[in-house]
């Protein structure tokens, strides 16, 4: 499979609740387009320092994480962050790589936007099994 990338937009979850509250308003809403690697071998989504600079993502915790060459890491990782693909949404945590790494969009939200990759055209597509709402399996 070639390497297949997607315009993700990112927003800050928390700004998005107190903007629900009406504690901010809907444009301080710190949100930002990116061009992530979509990664079907990934569990987590991974952004890097100059994104969670910008972005300002609640600490959550330190994680390991096992690299695709077999070390394991240690990441900070933040959250929550709102994902949004197209009539899609997630809401998930991420790890924050080192520098400007290339940011991943990984399984985990992936599964729940209901997405699915095409390796023929190299791109991500909501699916069109379900094209106009995401669909959850429960079981």
């Amino acid at each position: 499979m070639g390497t297949v990338y997607a315009d993700i937009e990112l927003i800050n979850a928390d700004d998005a609740a107190l903007a629900r509250k009406h504690i901010i308003g809907e444009d301080e809403i710190k949100r930002i387009n990116v061009k992530m690697l979509v990664d079907s071998g990934a569990y987590m989504m991974a952004i890097n320092e100059s994104i969670q600079e910008q972005m300002n993502f609640p600490f959550k915790e330190r994680r390991k994480a096992v690299m695709a060459d077999g070390r394991i890491m240690e990441y900070d990782t933040v959250g929550p962050i709102e994902i949004k693909f197209k009539n899609r949404t997630a809401v998930c945590n991420a790890f924050v790589l080192p520098g400007d790494a290339e940011p991943l969009l990984g399984v985990i939200p992936m599964e729940e936007m209901d997405v699915i990759i095409l390796p023929l055209r190299q791109e991500l597509i909501v699916n069109p099994e379900h094209p106009y709402y995401a669909q959850l399996k429960m079981k």
